[in-house]
């Protein structure tokens, strides 16, 4: 068997791998997306199975209110002692220089649940993990901030050690443990004990083209750690032109049989072919996705990537890999007949509850709340884009009596980035419209004449669609679900890239997402009724996007 890179495609970030028997367990980042942390399950490492979140309750996680790209950050799953221990960070802000956030620890004995109530550990720094010694002692790593005028705001990695009995941190033991090197932004700390030696392997160079991964290495816990000569351990920034880039930032994980295999975050970027190949890559607009490349160790006891730092597209599956069977990606129809929402559902900052809505008996129903720029009380449910070509289409039943109602079909980034087509009362004409917005950082347009296209009186559900072709994605509409109608407005799906949020704020650590929402700015609460959505990827030469079409 190949494993083939990504993964896990989509956003997918800061993998944390572990392996208990013979399975192995991916936990991701999902920053302000909920639930918090995406947990997935392989047998041989190709294919990967979706697992409840972990972070499934309020008293685990409580993002109202967090800025785009805040919440979970890098989460560290172990195994020991019989249990799952799951570290997570919630970042609450990044402004003014000052990192607010909070480190907590939860374990449940089955990886399903149920997960205990949080232990709150500290806020020194983000990215951390919990390392398990082999004398019984427990250490948390993690990079550290740095807020002062002057100062390097990584301020390298401390360590301190876990009191499992009183279950706190004993802060009179924290110290430095690496400076990092040159290169600077070290972060996302994982310490291993491997024959005889304590491995520190650490990102560096922050999460875009210059991304990398280290390893320092030390005889005791306390000694001074050596840096992996002849490094970086794995980085893309001298192949600018692999189809894999940004690769670092993961953790280590070794089969039954002896082999290692390393988990790391990945970007695949494309390019206009208009564009100048100076200046960026590309846009990554799946986000951060998962890769696995395969280790080996050197004479030295030194690991090193099989290929060489730049990593592989296609690795091979470990010699005792356990062959198993998962749902196909490529396709995903959602009827609503359950009354909770499948696994792959998410939510911006808090779960789904019944102030947003209800699933069920064949529909989704969501209540109207703020609109898609509110942090605090928004009515939407979206998924991951898992691939660069597809169609996501979806049919709404809605009868708004205002401007400020709107319900339809969005492809969002973030708050500040996100574009929709929607249903809508236009107060000029007395009469349903469907209309096209983008809005591109906090600034919005409306990109069809207003009263263009109006709802027939009689027409009780309106279909809508998406068609993303990597560079470039548009919106149909159809009252029927069969007579499509092309509006005729093509975007640029750069906006919703992690490359081009990076330009305008430092929350850039997501991915393109597709979704549902209901706005209802007057508070009347407003229903719309979701049914019969649709995902299905396309062949990358399905259909162009045509230099003549209208690109805003």
């Amino acid at each position: 068997m190949i494993i083939t890179n990504p993964v896990l495609p989509g956003f997918y970030a800061d993998p944390s791998i572990v392996r208990v028997n013979d399975t192995y367990i991916i936990a991701n980042s999902t920053f302000e997306w909920w639930p918090g942390v995406t947990l997935h399950a392989s047998t041989d490492m190709v294919h990967w199975k979706p697992l409840p979140s972990p972070l499934n309750r309020v008293s685990l996680l409580d993002m109202k209110g967090n800025p785009p790209s805040g919440g979970i950050w890098a989460p560290d799953l172990s195994y020991a002692d019989g249990k799952f221990w799951l570290v997570y960070t919630d970042v609450k802000g990044m402004d003014g220089g000052f990192t607010d956030m909070m480190n907590y620890l939860t374990t449940a004995d089955s990886i399903e649940g149920p997960w205990s109530e949080p232990i709150a550990l500290n806020g020194v720094g983000f990215d951390a993990s919990l390392f398990h010694d082999d004398d019984g002692r427990k250490y948390l790593v993690q990079q550290t901030t740095d807020w002062r005028p002057g100062h390097h705001p990584f301020n390298g990695i401390t360590i301190t050690e876990y009191d499992v009995d009183e279950q706190r941190l004993k802060p009179e033991s924290m110290r430095r443990l690496w400076n990092g090197t040159d290169v600077k932004v070290v972060e996302g700390p994982h310490l291993y004990k491997i024959n005889g030696w304590y491995y520190l392997f650490c990102a560096e160079g922050g999460t875009r083209w210059e991304h990398q991964e280290v390893v320092a290495r030390s005889r005791t816990i306390d000694g001074t750690f050596e840096l992996e000569p002849d490094g970086p351990f794995i980085s893309n920034f001298t192949t600018p032109d692999f189809p894999i880039q940004k690769q670092g930032h993961g953790a280590l994980v070794q089969t039954p049989g002896g082999e290692w295999y390393y988990a790391s975050l990945m970007s695949r970027p494309w390019r206009h072919a208009d564009e100048p190949a100076h200046g960026t890559r590309g846009w990554c607009t799946l986000g951060r996705e998962t890769s696995l490349q395969k280790v080996e160790w050197d004479a030295d006891g030194w690991p090193r990537i099989v290929g060489g730092i730049a990593g592989q597209v296609e690795v091979p599956a470990p010699s005792d890999a356990i062959e198993m069977q998962v749902p196909d990606i490529a396709t995903f129809h959602d009827d609503f007949s359950t009354d909770e929402l499948e696994i792959g559902w998410n939510t911006q900052r808090v779960p789904f509850s019944d102030a947003m809505g209800s699933v069920g008996g064949g529909a989704l129903t969501l209540i109207g709340q703020g609109s898609l720029v509110d942090r605090f009380a928004q009515s939407m449910v979206a998924r991951r884009w898992r691939h660069f070509e597809f169609d996501a289409s979806v049919c709404v039943e809605f009868q708004p009596n205002w401007y400020t109602q709107m319900a339809g079909l969005t492809n969002y980034y973030s708050s500040m980035l996100w574009s929709w087509i929607y249903v809508t009362w236009d107060d000029q004409h007395d009469c349903r419209t469907i209309n096209i917005a983008q809005c591109d950082n906090y600034v919005t347009t409306v990109l069809l004449p207003e009263g263009s296209v109006s709802v027939p009186e009689d027409c009780e559900r309106v279909w809508f669609r998406t068609r993303v072709r990597t560079g470039r994605y548009t919106y149909d509409y159809s009252f029927d679900g069969e007579n499509w109608q092309e509006t005729g407005v093509w975007l640029d799906a750069k906006l919703l890239s992690d490359d081009y949020a990076a330009d305008r704020y430092w929350g850039f650590f997501t991915g393109a997402f597709v979704g549902l929402a209901c706005v209802d700015m007057t508070r009347y609460g407003r229903q719309a009724r979701f049914t019969e959505f649709d995902y299905q990827a396309v062949e990358a030469a399905a259909e162009s996007c045509a230099d003549s079409a209208d690109e805003v």
